[in-house]
C-alpha cells in the first residue's frame, strides 16, 4: 500500500515538558521558535495541551517521567535534566544541551563526622535518590558502598542516622549549610538536555532537526534568561 505524503505532513509533534525548574525556560525557549499552545501551564488540569494549527502536543509530566515517555514513543521529543538521564539510562538520542537548570550532583557528610579521606566511607550508606549514578561513581573509585533509595528530603539521611552519607543535587549549595552538611567529593555537572525518541527521529527528522537547529540558534544568541 502506498503511503500518502500528506498524512506524514500532517502528524502532530509531541513534546514532554518536565513538572519543576525546568518547565519554565523549556515553554519560553520554545516559544522562541514558535512551539507554543493555550493553555500550556505547568498546573493544566488537561493532559495533552494541542495547537492543532502547528500539530504541536505537550505532555506536561513528572520529572522522572519524561524519559520514559519519550523511550517508548508517547512522546516524540521531552526536556530533561542530565541528572535523571544519567539516572534512568533510557534509550533515547540525546541531542542537545539546553545549558540551563545547572546544577551539580555531589557527595556530602555531617560536617562533624567527616572522615580524612574519600576512601574512609567505604562499606558506608549512602542516601539518595540517584542510586544508579552513586553506584558508578563508587565502583569506579573502588568503593563498595549500601545505598538507600530516598525521594524526598535526602539531607535527611545523615541527621536521623539513617546513612553516613547523601548522593544528590546541588544548585546552591543552601540547604546543605542549613543542615551542618559539606560536600567532599563532586560527581557530575548536570543542565537541561533535548532528548528524542529514536523512531520518531527517523521517521520525522526533517521536522526534528529544523527544529534542533532554530534551538540552537536561540540558545547561541545567548538571550534566554538562564
Amino acid at each position: 500500500m502506498d503511503v500518502d505524503v500528506n498524512v506524514n505532513e500532517q502528524e502532530y509533534l509531541t513534546i514532554a515538558f518536565p513538572k519543576g525548574k525546568l518547565f519554565g525556560l523549556a515553554k519560553e525557549l520554545f516559544s522562541r521558535v514558535g512551539y507554543t499552545a493555550e493553555g500550556l501551564t505547568e498546573k493544566s488540569r488537561k493532559l495533552i495541551i494541542s495547537n492543532d494549527n502547528k500539530k504541536i502536543r505537550f505532555i506536561v509530566a513528572k520529572t522522572a517521567d519524561v524519559p520514559t515517555y519519550v523511550e517508548h514513543g508517547a512522546a516524540d521529543i521531552g526536556i530533561i535534566g542530565k541528572d535523571v538521564l544519567a539516572e534512568t539510562e533510557k534509550d533515547v538520542y540525546e541531542v542537545l544541551d539546553l545549558g540551563f537548570g545547572k546544577c551539580h550532583l555531589m557527595m556530602a557528610v555531617d560536617k562533624t563526622k567527616r572522615r580524612p579521606k574519600l576512601a574512609d566511607y567505604a562499606h558506608t550508606r549512602v542516601a539518595t535518590k540517584f542510586p544508579h549514578i552513586a553506584e558508578k561513581f563508587f565502583t569506579h573509585k573502588g568503593m563498595q558502598m549500601e545505598y538507600i533509595k530516598l525521594n524526598g528530603s535526602i539531607e535527611l539521611g545523615p541527621l536521623v542516622g539513617l546513612s553516613d552519607s547523601i548522593v544528590d543535587i546541588v544548585e546552591t549549595g543552601t540547604t546543605l549549610k542549613e543542615n551542618n552538611l559539606e560536600e567532599i567529593a563532586h560527581i557530575m555537572d548536570a543542565t537541561a538536555r533535548l532528548i528524542v525518541n529514536r523512531v520518531s527521529y527517523k521517521l520525522k527528522f526533517k521536522r526534528i532537526h529544523s527544529l534542533v537547529e532554530n534551538l540552537e540558534s536561540i540558545l547561541k544568541r545567548g538571550d534566554l534568561l538562564l
